[in-house]
Parts: structure tokens; sequence; C-alpha cells
């Protein structure tokens, strides 16, 4: 930072700054901490000197709350890989089965917006496309905040469902299946070499909100990307040109993730359980019926509680898979 052309390279100086502000919140939060540690131990000494029982219970509650305090710190440490400051796009897709995956995607696609709201993040609509009858067949989401994508990088995935089914007038119990894709939104400045004869560009009607007009104009864009395979659309802006910028920025996200997956050996796995969304490639289980469990497979974290995870209190799950990483 003392050099004379720190601010020449406006980008590569913010992320260093970002970097230093982690460093420093965690050496400050850890000082603190210890401090605060020493300071009720003191306390406690005295307490038990004199035996009041009010102080010590006071203390108890203060150690409980340092604990949440230093576990969030902790937390954090697990978010040092290069990408996990960035913020990410969720891709939904329903399984086989019709109206119970797609409502079963957007089950899971409310569960990422109500999880963001409840972080103070910011979340927006890139596509969708909405279900013969009721939720979503596929819908992406970009969502801005801290360190988004080290949050949400472990629940690229199939996710499973078990319930009694509300569109049934058997009222059978029903299993559906859906799978989350989760990748960084990459600095527009990042060079990603893109050829043009390897995009494929097709333009449409957008089918969601957005009045008369995305009734009656091609805006929405889908990008092919063909050594890949790599799909992307957006049908949020008005403007086709816009859609387009969006849809190439995410192209750009896409094959940096996939370079990152293919370094660290695990596209290949990744691209298997995308491909295959049903049975034997599940990474959590919700369970509505005929009893209530969630259940993640892979960490073997569990709660009984549905309506509070499916409420976006998703912090305990993603806190266990990193834990596991």
């Amino acid at each position: 930072m003392l050099d004379a052309n720190f601010w020449h390279d406006k980008a590569k100086s913010q992320k260093i700054l970002k970097e230093k502000k982690l460093f420093e919140d965690l050496t400050n939060s850890y000082k603190n901490s210890t401090d605060q540690l020493k300071d009720l131990n003191d306390l406690y000494i005295l307490a038990s000197d004199e035996n009041n029982l009010s102080v010590k219970n006071d203390i108890f509650e203060n150690i409980k709350e340092l604990k949440k305090k230093v576990k969030k710190n902790e937390i954090k440490c697990f978010l040092s890989n290069e990408a996990d400051s960035f913020d990410c796009y969720v891709e939904i897709h329903a399984g086989a089965g019709g109206t119970e995956s797609q409502d079963w995607a957007d089950m899971l696609r409310k569960m990422y917006i109500k999880w963001s709201d409840h972080k103070n993040y910011k979340c927006n609509l890139i596509s969708e496309h909405k279900g013969d009858e009721a939720g979503i067949k596929s819908s992406t989401i970009k969502i801005q905040g801290e360190y988004v994508f080290g949050w949400l990088k472990k629940e690229s995935g199939i996710h499973r469902l078990v319930r009694i089914s509300p569109f049934d007038s058997g009222a059978r119990r029903h299993t559906s299946f859906a799978s989350i894709w989760v990748y960084p939104v990459v600095d527009e400045n990042l060079k990603i070499e893109i050829s043009d004869n390897d995009l494929r560009i097709d333009t449409y009607r957008s089918s969601g909100a957005g009045g008369q007009h995305v009734n009656t104009t091609d805006s929405a864009v889908r990008i092919t990307h063909l050594p890949t395979k790599i799909v992307v659309q957006c049908q949020n802006e008005r403007s086709q040109h816009k859609n387009k910028e969006t849809c190439m920025n995410m192209l750009k996200a896409r094959l940096y993730d996939f370079e990152i997956k293919k370094k660290d050996e695990l596209n290949q796995n990744n691209e298997a359980s995308k491909a295959d969304i049903g049975w034997g490639h599940q990474i959590r289980s919700y369970v509505l019926q005929p009893y209530r469990l969630i259940k993640d497979n892979r960490t073997n974290y569990e709660s009984t509680n549905p309506e509070k995870v499916l409420n976006g209190d998703l912090d305990e799950f993603l806190e266990e898979s990193l834990y596991q990483a």
C-alpha cells in the first residue's frame, strides 16, 4: 500500500484493501475477545469470593454472547478462498416430476431470498421460467453482500423434498427433486477470453413480470458457450442490449467457476450431480411427511424444524458445510 503506484490499478487496490480490512477485523476481534474473557474471569473470581450468584449468572450470559462472537470470527477464517468474498448467482432447476418439482424449485428460491433478507443482502431476479401450473421450471437470482459466495458455495447439488402433495387429490406422499447451482459474480475487469465463434446467442420473449413490453418484444437473451455447453440467460431488463451484457457477465462467472473447480478436480463430480436431478445424488433431504426432518447428507447435520429452515434460517447448515471443507 505504500507503493507510489498502488492506486493506479483501482480493482487491485480495492481487493487489497478489502483483504486488509478482513484481517484487521479478525485480529481486533480476537484481541477484544481475549480481553473480555480475561475481564470476565477476574470478575468471576471476585463473585466467587463473595458468593454473589447474581453476578455469576450475568457472567455466564456474557460468556454465551462471547462464544457467539468467537464463532462468527471462526467462520470468517473459513472464507479465505479467492472467490469467497464475491457476490454470487444461484441457479435453480426443477427435476422430473412436473408441477411437484416445479413447486419445490420455487420453494427453494424463496428460501434463499429469505436467507438473503435475513442477512440484509441484496437479491435480484435475473431470469425465470414459470411452471405450467405452479412454481418454476428454472430461475436465476443474483445475491450481493459480504462473502455471499463463500457462504453459499456448498449449496450446489440436488435437494430432495418428501411431503404430502398439495396438488394430489388423493393426498399421497410425493418425492421431488430440484438442483441448485451457485457460482461467483466475477469482477467485470477480469480478463477472460471468449471467442465470438464459441457463442450461440438466441433471443426470445420474456415470460416474467414486466407488463406489455415483455410480451411483445424479443428482449430476453440466452447465450450458449459451445465448447463447455454452458448456458446463461437473462430477461429481467427491458433492453435486449442490457440483457446480453448481463448474460456475458454471467458467462464469465460460469467460466471462472468452471476453471476453479477444474483446478480443484471437483468439476467431474459436480457436473455429474447436476446432470442427473434425482435419486442418489441429493446433498440434502427435506422431509415433511411422515416425520419432520431436514438432513444434510454430507455433514449429517439435522434440524427438526423444517419451517424455520425453509423460511431462510440456513446459517447452521451453511456453517457445518464450511467446517467440512
